[in-house]
């Protein structure tokens, strides 16, 4: 192997010599996976290249096999995080329960509070953050799922530390010492931060009180505060927080307003936790389809993907990160037979992939059994956990539009317009021009129609109702019963279709984008002039096409929705 093949030294999570069974092309694709993290999502090869140490011809193998997988997309000499790499982060989440059992709690409170709330659990001596429920604002939380925080300058960290052992203590000073600025925490700015005496202090009062405040310690102007949520056998298994800003609280104020409240949330919680209808309060928040996806027939996929790429694909790294999908609900710790028979791997495969990663630190093993740890977040879950819906929609509809050969377009209903929020035109000497914020009136648009059908009886009635529909050209459809009927068959067929409504010579057809619920929170479209085809070519042309893109827009909506609000725009 030449020099530039070597295994890269692993990231700075791991430590001790690496084990001789440990699987090279799945730490190197960890590596990259994790550099594209903290590059917020989008590195070029180059950079990869640069950045990673390792030769050009690996870089290209490496996210050939990611894109292979869906969880990188190559744009050119791009390469960006896919939301489907989320799988991963969702098994964890899946596994821990947590966010499925107490996020719709910690919603509540945030909406009752008024202010923002987190749930946040240990990471060897910092803290990362499984939930987060923020209030829009100007001065808001940017905190995100998966963000990695230092303990010693965060609430959740002092609560978190009061039952530190000594070797946990003993990692947090080494670690202090060799990065005391904590430049090795991308989501905080850099900066000293308490020293040992000072935390400690902190730590061992949070303990006796069962609280504790951060007072500007990650920046000027943010405060919390923080209690511990407890198991039914009084472990701490995460700590839930209250963030604010100095415009609207002090560390004492906050306090003062929001301890109590907190208290009873948390004892809520607890009760919650330690009840025997715990497996049932958390069911409703994840379905079968939800389950981290274990692929059918591995091998056979993954020979597939060989014999067509070749040496594009790696199949000692497909197959490693296959493990980390068959932890989920119900499946939190599983022991070497379960692995190997929930992902279709030979034993000895799926025993050197799991040597692999718990040497870097994502799983950590309890006698026979196994657990994923919260660093698997790290594996690009902060930057798309905020992945809005268009830029989700985006490649998708550029690859509509490269298949039809004409403009492709996502929009939301808004009021009584549909407002475009992502769209890809075709460079045409006659095309259709319009930009994303663009508003059309809701009744002369496939778009706004097929949003419109999707609409409970009641409530598609009242919009009617609440409408004076105009003429926009002689085509454009005006009654109000006439076009409730329309709605109607839009309802039943799952499309629209609208000529010259909107403006003479144009002509668009559309489908639904619903979440991970079935309800519909977009549409896209394909708008082109009349004379590029006949309605019937549209219909039978165009429209399977497009059913095919929203399905896909779907997949990855499920995926970044299942823990997380997925913004609109």
């Amino acid at each position: 192997m030449p020099p530039t093949e070597t295994v890269p030294a692993p990231d700075t999570d791991a430590s001790g010599d690496v084990p001789s069974e440990a699987v090279a092309p799945l730490m190197r694709g960890l590596m990259v996976l994790r550099r594209l993290t903290d590059a917020d999502g989008v590195l070029s090869l180059s950079e990869l290249e640069r950045i990673t140490g390792l030769a050009r011809s690996t870089v290209d193998r490496v996210t050939g096999t990611l894109a292979r997988m869906g969880y990188v997309r190559l744009d050119g000499r791009d390469v960006f995080l896919a939301p489907r790499l989320m799988d991963l982060g969702n098994a964890y989440l899946a596994a821990l329960g947590l966010p499925g059992l107490l996020g719709g709690p910690a919603d509540a409170l945030a909406d009752a509070l008024d202010e923002s709330v987190s749930l946040a659990v240990a990471d060897g001596d910092g803290i990362r953050f499984v939930h987060q429920a923020t209030r829009r604002r100007a001065m808001s939380l940017s905190f995100r799922i998966g963000d990695l925080l230092p303990a010693e300058r965060t609430a959740p960290g002092a609560v978190l530390a009061a039952d530190w052992t000594e070797a946990q203590w003993a990692r947090w000073r080494t670690r202090r010492a060799a990065d005391p600025r904590a430049s090795g925490f991308p989501a905080v700015p850099s900066g000293e931060g308490p020293d040992e005496k000072e935390f400690a202090a902190r730590a061992a009062r949070a303990g006796e009180r069962g609280w504790a405040l951060d007072d500007q310690l990650i920046e000027p102007g943010l405060v919390a505060l923080a209690l511990p949520v407890r198991d039914a056998d009084g472990a701490v298994v995460c700590a839930a927080s209250v963030v604010s800003h100095t415009s609207r609280h002090t560390a004492d104020s906050l306090r003062e307003a929001m301890l109590p409240r907190l208290r009873a949330a948390v004892a809520d919680w607890e009760r919650l936790l330690s009840g025997e209808d715990r497996e049932a309060a958390a069911r409703p928040q994840a379905g079968p389809r939800d389950l981290a996806p274990r692929p059918p027939g591995l091998a056979d996929w993954t020979h597939a993907s060989k014999q067509e790429l070749g040496r594009g694909f790696v199949e000692s790294l497909a197959r490693g990160l296959t493990v980390l999908t068959a932890f989920g609900e119900g499946r939190a710790a599983l022991s070497l037979s379960a692995v190997a028979e929930a992902t279709g791997l030979a034993r000895a495969t799926a025993r050197r992939a799991l040597i692999t990663l718990e040497h870097l630190g994502y799983v950590h093993a309890e006698g026979r059994l196994f657990r994923l740890t919260p660093q698997v977040l790290a594996l690009g879950y902060p930057y798309l956990s905020r992945l809005p819906l268009p830029q989700i929609a985006a490649p998708h509809l550029a690859e509509l539009s490269r298949r039809v050969h004409d403009s492709a377009s996502l929009a939301v209903l808004a009021g009584h317009d549909v407002r475009y929020t992502a769209r890809v035109a075709t460079r045409r000497i006659m095309s259709v021009h319009i930009t994303v914020g663009t508003r059309f009136p809701a009744h002369a648009t496939s778009l706004g129609r097929v949003m419109l059908a999707d609409l409970p009886p009641d409530a598609r009635a009242a919009w009617l109702a609440d409408i004076e529909p105009r003429a926009l050209t002689p085509h454009t459809l005006t009654s109000v019963g006439e076009l409730a009927a329309v709605l109607e068959r839009v309802r039943e067929q799952g499309y629209a279709l609208v000529d010259e409504e909107l403006e003479q010579g144009l002509r668009s057809i559309s489908v639904p984008v619903r979440d991970r619920a079935g309800a519909v929170v977009a549409a896209v479209n394909v708008a082109m002039h009349s004379s590029r085809r006949t309605v019937e070519e549209t219909v039978a042309d165009v429209l399977p096409e497009l059913r095919a893109t929203a399905a896909r827009i779907e997949e990855d909506l499920r995926t970044a929705g299942r823990f997380t609000a997925v913004p609109e725009a």
